[in-house]
């Protein structure tokens, strides 16, 4: 055995290991006080990249909690003014049938019937210009799709989230055919001699039905007032179209026309008559009427689908779907060119995803009064809620029917808005809830420190620091012994 005292190798091996169990008890002590066994890219470089993707999606996740969270919170506040306008309008069809009471309603009821009408669409538009979530103003139009039409006979109605803006120009609407209604004429007169025969007429129309007996001695004129009135007694959706009775005398014959009161090819009716011709072409034979046609034509040049007055871009279009357009003309415009709408699209979108593109939509429509109700055909001209009167019978009657269509708007706006904060943003919250859950699971198994492992790691390490640095305390000891030699 040689004995040097130049390089003392043992001391470098003891001192070597100190150093290697001093890292180790410094790495196992900085994972047990960040509780984290990744620290660093140099602790493990693809487990890193991993685990940081993962940190991204669960931020990105818990985010969309709260925006989806947020958009409830959205709905719920227009839906609750929805409520309110729903009672109000319910209040205004109260009132307008009371005034259709005419034969007990003196003027000053009738006028206070509609002092208090007036103040309920008062209170509409007060909602609709004032329901707000921040500083989103909600059912005043602003966040749904707006259009303007330039043409005659053009209406915009309604737009979904799908439909894209138009530029300055707009859209170019063509129209190839003019919505018609079902309507029937007899090749008979009605005369006095069918009359005093007593002629059997019979209409049906919508599940409901007319049997009508002409009575002895009634004129001409008479005859069809009376089955005017029956008619709408029986709440047929059904004219008698005829010429305007002061412009005739009251025994002339004349022929007998029905006509839907719905235009488009979902409406028809029934009509027999005893006398053939007068309504029915075979005695005692009912004829089946046939339907209306729908409009037909394109917007922006794109397929669009007709149902009545309305036509819808269709599902598929690259910038005009979901738009819906009324054409109210008789005909169809010379060359087919009926004008042009439009659009902005200021719908609104909430973003209910981790991800790019993960966002919903939906279009809050106007529930002013200027809105609601329209389209609605009545024969006091009123265009739209805002212009109900019920200062007559005939006004009551048709204000019933607009204030119908804008509850039946209204109702319909709550399922749109019920249905998305059902299944778009509830639903939704379920997922992200579970979605968020296994991320931050998946990232802690990659990342987070095993602390009883790491525990056990420590004391070892501990006890390795404290034996190896022993040892170099002997290791240098053992130099001392060559000393001895000397002397």
């Amino acid at each position: 055995m040689s004995l040097r005292v130049n390089n003392n190798l043992s001391a470098m091996n003891a001192h070597r290991n100190v150093v290697k169990n001093s890292n180790a008890q410094s790495k196992t002590m900085e994972k047990l006080s960040s509780g984290l066994k990744i620290n660093r890219a140099a602790d493990s470089p693809a487990q890193l990249q991993i685990s940081e993707n993962l940190r991204a999606q669960s931020s990105g996740l818990r985010q969309a909690i709260d925006n989806s969270e947020m958009a409830v919170s959205l709905m719920q506040t227009a839906e609750g003014a929805l409520e309110e306008v729903s009672s109000a309008l319910i209040q205004a069809r109260q009132l307008a049938v009371h005034a259709g009471n005419e034969g007990a309603n003196d003027q000053n009821m009738l006028e206070a019937d509609q002092s208090e009408i007036n103040n309920i669409l008062e209170q509409i538009n007060r909602i609709a210009t004032s329901t707000q979530y921040g500083h989103n103003f909600l059912l005043d139009g602003s966040r749904a799709g707006n259009g303007v039409t330039t043409g005659e006979n053009l209406e915009f109605v309604d737009a979904t989230t799908e439909a894209h803006s138009s530029g300055v120009g707009g859209y170019g609407i063509t129209i190839e055919n003019a919505a018609t209604r079902a309507t029937h004429s007899g090749s008979v007169a009605l005369s006095q001699g069918l009359i005093d025969a007593g002629e059997q007429i019979t209409v049906s129309e919508g599940g409901r039905t007319v049997n009508f007996l002409t009575e002895k001695g009634s004129t001409v004129e008479q005859t069809l007032n009376d089955l005017e009135t029956a008619i709408a007694d029986a709440g047929l959706s059904l004219d008698l179209i005829r010429p305007y009775p002061p412009a005739t005398d009251g025994n002339t014959p004349q022929a007998i026309t029905f006509r839907h009161k719905e235009f488009g090819s979902e409406h028809t009716f029934q009509v027999a008559s005893n006398t053939a011709g007068l309504v029915s072409n075979v005695a005692n034979t009912s004829v089946l009427v046939a339907n209306g046609t729908d409009v037909a034509g394109e917007i922006n040049g794109e397929e669009a689908t007709g149902r009545g007055q309305i036509l819808t871009g269709g599902p598929g279009a690259d910038t005009a779907e979901g738009i819906q357009i009324r054409y109210t003309g008789d005909a169809a415009p010379p060359g087919g060119n009926a004008g042009t709408v439009t659009f902005s699209q200021n719908s609104l979108t909430f973003q209910v995803g981790a991800d790019a593109n993960q966002f919903s939509e939906i279009s809050l429509r106007s529930i002013k009064t200027n809105d609601l109700g329209r389209g609605e055909a009545n024969s006091s001209d009123f265009e739209s809620l805002a212009q109900i009167k019920v200062l007559n019978s005939e006004q009551a009657q048709d204000a019933i029917r607009v204030i119908d269509s804008a509850i039946e708007q209204v109702n319909a706006s709550r399922g749109k808005m019920g249905a998305f904060q059902k299944n778009n943003l509830e639903s939704n919250l379920n997922y992200l809830r579970v979605a968020h859950e296994n991320s931050v699971s998946s990232e802690s198994v990659i990342r987070d420190a095993d602390m009883a492992e790491e525990m056990a790691t420590f004391t070892r390490n501990q006890i390795m620091m404290e034996a190896s640095t022993s040892m170099l305390a002997q290791a240098n000891q053992n130099s001392m012994t060559v000393l001895k030699l000397i002397g």
